[in-house]
């Protein structure tokens, strides 16, 4: 029976209760006049604004990007650094200022930021928290049935998909040794981590901001021997600028319809900025404002060229690491004890309890082998193996209403931030907040993105409840 049917208001759920879901629970909580709907937030975790990236106890993880950019509400900007000075969230976290004054705190105080916001609807009942996991969706009249981990059922009329960041997929060269005991396949599995000796040689699979993290994490606790960090092309995460700068550059008054001819835009911008005494991060900087409206531009084929071909170069630019890891990656590799490689596993197998690896280098026909006593995989979330890792979304896929994006980032929507069903026409009450959506939206990974994401899909969902309203009066 759906909400409707039962005579209740409109229940819209929203799965997944990290910043996304949190931040499109709180944005449609402002719009809504009171008792115009239920807002649901089906969340596993002890808060809601936590998820995955903010949750991580671990003090060697900080924001990427300085306090003064991170906020729950467009156009206020100082919002969390604000709130930082208020509350005195880092008063005991002197680490937390870097050396030109830029604030990054721990992330776990980002995820305080955001619960803090969504107290007072909670504690007003506007805004309900079911600590659970969706297992399974069915579909009942116009409306959903959410079959909870927990064996409860819960009734929906729309649901907003704003589900965390699926683990990496396990390379195919590793899957040989997909069992072994020293195979930390997942970079959030703890425990896993936990087990690395003092002593073990280490080889992580990635360079972006995660295996920035795990090496991280390995020096505060106390790692002393070597960790050799590996991907196709070698790149490491960029530091940020010193000086923080303007954004420079226009891309969208003349928006390309290429990959090619806006990636020698950007570069002749960076040499251009270069002669007048500037560095590359304002004109990157500008870039990822204007990524949505860039990426929409361009055709299908040339969205994928860019993914193929340029988006390693773009990650390492766009996800810059916080100054303090930075600082851990940079004196390891001046002690010897940190080593990138650009090159690709072609195989993998257990000798003597420890894991070789055969690597192929990069640009090079030869191949070698190593053994390392631990391998850690950082190749970041597999989005577009989240019909696998996710139950609920499995459902829905099965039963048409959404489907993958046609780069393979995540769910196709449309321009209304509604999920597009196989058919595809777009599903009317099934929306997708945050980084699931950027194979149709384009940027959206970072928090100023994430926001205004979640801001319109708010606004979008307060219209889609009024004309359901209208409806109502109407058949009544």
């Amino acid at each position: 029976m759906s909400a409707r049917e039962s005579g209740r208001g409109p229940v819209v759920v929203i799965i997944g209760g990290g910043f996304s879901g949190a931040a499109t629970a709180f944005h449609l909580a402002r719009l809504l006049p009171a008792g115009a709907a239920d807002i649901v937030v089906v969340e596993p975790r002890e808060g809601l604004g936590y998820g995955l990236a903010y949750s991580t106890p671990d003090p060697s993880h900080r924001i990427n990007v300085p306090a003064s950019r991170m906020t729950l509400i467009s156009g206020q900007d100082s919002h969390f650094a604000d709130w930082l000075e208020q509350t005195g969230a880092i008063a005991d976290d002197p680490e937390a200022i870097a050396a030109n004054g830029a604030l990054y705190p721990q992330r776990r105080v980002f995820g305080r930021y955001v619960e803090s916001y969504l107290q007072p609807f909670l504690f007003g009942k506007v805004i309900r928290h079911v600590r659970s996991a969706v297992a399974s969706v069915e579909l009942s009249g116009q409306g959903y049935i959410l079959i909870l981990a927990d064996g409860r059922t819960l009734a929906a009329d729309a649901l907003v998909i704003a589900a965390t960041h699926p683990p990496p997929a396990l390379p195919s060269a590793l899957r040989s040794v997909a069992a072994a005991a020293r195979l930390v396949a997942n970079p959030y599995d703890l425990g896993g981590l936990q087990a690395i000796g003092r002593d073990d040689q280490v080889l992580v699979v990635g360079t972006g901001l995660t295996s920035a993290d795990i090496i991280a994490t390995l020096d505060r606790n106390g790692h002393r021997s070597r960790i050799v960090a590996l991907s196709r092309h070698g790149y490491r995460s960029r530091s940020h600028a010193v000086l923080p700068g303007d954004p420079i550059g226009d891309f969208i008054s003349l928006p390309s319809r290429s990959a090619t001819v806006m990636l020698r835009r950007i570069r002749a911008t960076i040499l251009d900025a270069k002669r007048r005494g500037e560095d590359w991060h304002p004109v990157l900087d500008a870039v990822r404002r204007q990524g949505q409206i860039i990426w929409q531009a361009l055709p299908l084929d040339e969205q994928r060229r860019l993914v193929r071909h340029l988006r390693t170069l773009w990650d390492v630019h766009r996800f810059r690491i916080a100054p303090q890891v930075a600082d851990v990656l940079d004196r390891r590799v001046a002690e010897g004890m940190l080593a990138y490689r650009a090159a690709s596993i072609v195989g993998a197998e257990q000798v003597d309890g420890r894991i070789r690896v055969t690597l192929r280098p990069r640009r090079q026909p030869t191949q070698t082998t190593e053994t390392f006593d631990r391998v850690v995989v950082t190749t970041g979330p597999a989005h577009a193996d989240i019909f696998r890792t996710n139950t609920a979304i499995a459902d829905l896929g099965r039963m048409g209403l959404v489907r993958l994006d046609p780069i393979g980032l995540g769910l196709a929507t449309d321009s209304q931030g509604r999920a597009v069903s196989t058919s595809g026409r777009p599903t009317d009450s099934i929306f997708v907040s945050g980084p699931l959506a950027r194979g149709s939206v384009g940027e959206l990974m970072g928090i100023p993105e994430v926001t205004a994401h979640a801001e319109r899909i708010a606004a979008e969902i307060h219209q889609w409840l009024g004309y359901q309203t209208a409806l109502r009066r109407k058949a009544s």
